[in-house]
């Protein structure tokens, strides 16, 4: 949280970088580039929390309106209608810290700064639940027409299989766990050492050798 940050009573700060840590094939922060590009009448978004508790939503993410920047922090007002906050309103003024923001727009008109290529990984493949969350790691991997993606999907099927060791499969059966059709994003946050082969063509099939500390294409 963000301790000493001046806001309106009763509200507090998330700081998204534990967040970005935690995951960080699905959860991008600015650039450094799009920060140094902020001034005034520019915009921020940031993850606000009302610290009474007991609301309807945990937090809220919300735009603040750049009046000026120093010393590393923004300070502007509010840009949002708080959906369940009540110790904060429309035009409230705001100073946050340029490391607690998670998003960035520009004022209408102004050229977006050069930043590098970001690669998401949102689609989707058929993983076991003991991989996700972190019982497993992916030991065997195979790519295969996709075959999952239905009308309306926003992400398509990767084709990707991503199977767990044998007896964390079976402790997955034991608890009803069963495999998920997720973001590669969500795969690669628990276990990210199989990326150099997500690429790889259609047919493809790989087992974790152990000893080698590294992926074997099978035949």
């Amino acid at each position: 949280m963000s301790d000493g940050i001046e806001l309106p009573e009763g509200i507090s700060l998330e700081d998204p970088r534990p967040i970005a840590a935690g995951a960080p094939y699905t959860y991008a922060m600015p650039w450094p580039q799009e920060l140094a590009a902020l001034e005034p009448g520019d915009a921020v978004q940031a993850i606000f929390r009302e610290t009474a508790g007991g609301r309807r939503y945990g937090a809220e993410r919300m735009w603040v309106t750049i009046e000026r920047i120093e010393e590393g922090f923004v300070l502007g007002r509010l840009d949002n209608e708080p959906c369940d906050m009540p110790s904060i309103r429309l035009g409230d003024p705001v100073r946050l810290p340029l490391s607690h923001v998670i998003s960035c727009t520009y004022s209408k008109g102004k050229q977006r700064p050069e930043v590098p290529k970001r690669r998401w990984y949102w689609e989707r493949c058929f993983v076991d639940a003991c991989v996700v969350e972190g019982r497993s790691h992916a030991d065997y991997l195979y790519r295969e027409e996709p075959d999952m993606t239905c009308e309306g999907d926003r992400d398509p099927d990767s084709g990707w299989r991503i199977r767990g060791t044998d007896e964390a499969i079976a402790e997955d059966e034991r608890l009803g766990e069963k495999p998920m059709y997720i973001a590669l994003g969500k795969v690669l946050n628990a276990d990210d050492r199989w990326l150099h082969l997500i690429d790889r063509d259609i047919g493809c099939a790989f087992q974790w050798d152990a000893e080698r500390a590294e992926y074997i294409e099978l035949e």
